[in-house]
């Protein structure tokens, strides 16, 4: 395990599992990062779990994930676990790279997309620096965005961008919460979030850019 500290946050980067010890909170923020967008093409080389913002994991993948003599069970467990809370800055993304490569659906979604999208709308900027600096004035720098997440050294700038992907998410969701309550719009939230599983198994059977209920 190697430790970095940006800030007010404490980040633990580990291998290929987290370790038996932690304890989960209630509510985690949870990230991946990849070899690209494609679901058939592309594989998971980080996973990013935030426990609060002074708190943060990250979980690098050896090249074949699938084949790791040891598996993944304390991630599976926390994924698997339903009284856990796990915020997601568009998790149609992220829960279908996880649904690949753990081959479980995770349940207990928040995604701030979503939530966004359903309050925000006066205007179409939905992508987390936009959240960030909107709702808590914090600049993100997204430069890490595009990088190669397969090395096999992360870069220090790496890994700090990768922690930004999560740790603000739980001031994100409180305020989009609030947004929602405002708007009369919570039980549809709930209902789109309960509703991706659905929406990435249609993503896996092709129908990624198809609107399935148009005419």
């Amino acid at each position: 395990m190697k430790t970095f500290k940006f800030g007010e946050s404490n980040i633990y980067l580990h291998e290929n599992d987290l370790p038996r010890e932690i304890q989960h909170p209630k509510v985690v923020a949870i990230d991946t990062e990849t070899t690209g967008l494609s679901l058939v093409r592309d594989r998971l080389c980080l996973i990013q779990f935030a426990f609060s913002k002074k708190e943060c994991h990250l979980v690098k993948f050896d090249r074949d994930i699938n084949s790791t003599s040891s598996k993944h069970p304390e991630i599976e467990r926390l994924l698997k676990n339903k009284n856990i809370q796990k915020i997601f800055h568009y998790a149609r993304f992220d829960v279908a790279m996880i649904k690949k490569f753990f081959k479980l659906d995770v349940k207990n979604i928040f995604c701030t997309k979503i939530a966004s999208k359903l309050v925000r709308t006066y205007t179409d900027k939905h992508g987390l620096k936009d959240l960030c600096k909107e709702l808590l004035n914090v600049e993100l720098n997204k430069s890490q965005q595009s990088s190669d997440w397969s090395s096999n050294n992360l870069l220090d700038s790496q890994i700090k961008y990768a922690s930004y992907d999560v740790i603000f998410l739980f001031e994100i969701k409180l305020i989009l919460e609030e947004m929602l309550k405002r708007e009369g719009r919570e039980n549809i939230a709930q209902s789109i979030f309960e509703f991706l599983p659905i929406r990435i198994q249609l993503d896996f059977l092709d129908w990624y850019d198809s609107d399935i209920f148009s005419h």
